[in-house]
């Protein structure tokens, strides 16, 4: 297996290649990675004959082939649980963290939007107070153990609680992601440096 990601791959202890990609590495913008993925975007994944992009797309395959309890359940009802914070990380939450995480971190102070970094900050205050309920009641959003749910809003809460802004208070939150730096695989696959 060959990985232009990072994550999913090292909660299932699979072995697999990385092969850094995007900013400073560049390779996105070769015709060999566009063939691949032409958005020329990361991540991308090679597993066999098989090969993917977009990160959700990745994981839930991944959890598909090679994961098992608890990681990847095979109830549609406890899957569909997991699954739905895939999706609401991806379309809920995404944008104005998006906002946050580029004004903060990839913009100077002379082209950053402060409006967009204000609302932003605003809406994921907001928005981030539903997984903290949830947490509240189960130490993962994927239920009593960690699963392939977790794994989207687990990259978001890195760069969250580690980019150097004005935050609400969300214990629960805090405490899961306490937990998953605990986590070998979260440390070497998301918790790289926030560029």
């Amino acid at each position: 297996m060959s990985a232009r990601c990072s994550g999913a791959p090292r909660s299932l202890g699979l072995t697999f290649e990385r092969v850094d990609a995007g900013g400073i590495f560049g390779i996105v913008d070769t015709d060999e990675y566009r063939a691949l993925n032409p958005n020329g975007r990361v991540p991308t994944l090679q597993d066999g004959d098989v090969t993917l992009w977009e990160s959700n797309t990745i994981v839930r395959y991944l959890a598909r082939k090679y994961g098992s309890e608890p990681f990847a359940p095979a109830a549609p009802e406890a899957w569909a649980q997991a699954d739905k914070w895939m999706d609401w990380t991806a379309t809920t939450l995404g944008g104005p963290f998006r906002d946050v995480f580029w004004n903060t971190l990839r913009m100077t102070p002379e082209t950053r939007d402060e409006k967009a970094l204000v609302s932003g900050l605003a809406a994921c205050g907001e928005l981030l107070a539903i997984p903290e309920a949830q947490l509240g009641k189960t130490p993962f959003l994927s239920g009593d153990d960690l699963g392939f749910g977790d794994i989207p809003l687990g990259c978001v809460a890195y760069g969250w609680f580690e980019m150097p802004i004005a935050r609400p208070e969300f214990p629960n939150l805090a405490a899961w992601y306490e937990r998953l730096k605990q986590r070998p695989a979260y440390r070497s696959g998301v918790m790289t440096p926030l560029t």
